[in-house]
């Protein structure tokens, strides 16, 4: 059972900067891959950016390229989401959640068994 917990999370003004963060403990050892989702009110939850958890690969949303970076610090079991250049259409609940698979399967809610209990974000105009 691997168990996750996010902070950071946030106010700011369009333009600002937030950095999540997601820490991991339990079993480890079966995590392959990190990943960031989203869920605005009334939406479904959309992916935002992944990492492998042994190699540091990593996969954008094509809505955050450029603006946000997804990054880990194994020694802490924690993986971090920079976010930049915010924009009210980020506005949403972020969540982490922990994969077994490798980061090259589709990255959808039903691929993470493990998920944070999330974090909100709220960018102003």
């Amino acid at each position: 059972q691997v168990q996750l917990v996010e902070s950071g999370g946030g106010s700011v003004q369009a333009g600002g900067s937030l950095r999540l963060s997601c820490a991991a403990s339990g079993r480890t050892i079966s995590i392959y891959t990190i990943a960031w989702f989203r869920q605005a009110p009334g939406r479904e939850r959309d992916f935002v950016a992944a990492i492998s958890w042994s190699g540091g690969r990593t996969n954008y949303a094509d809505s955050v390229k450029g603006r946000f970076t997804i990054s880990r610090d194994s020694a802490k079991n924690t993986v971090y989401l920079q976010m930049n250049s915010l924009k009210p259409e980020d506005t949403a609940v972020y969540y982490c959640a922990a994969s077994g698979h490798l980061i090259n399967v589709p990255m959808t809610p039903p691929n993470f068994r493990s998920w944070g209990q999330g974090t909100q974000v709220t960018v102003s105009s």
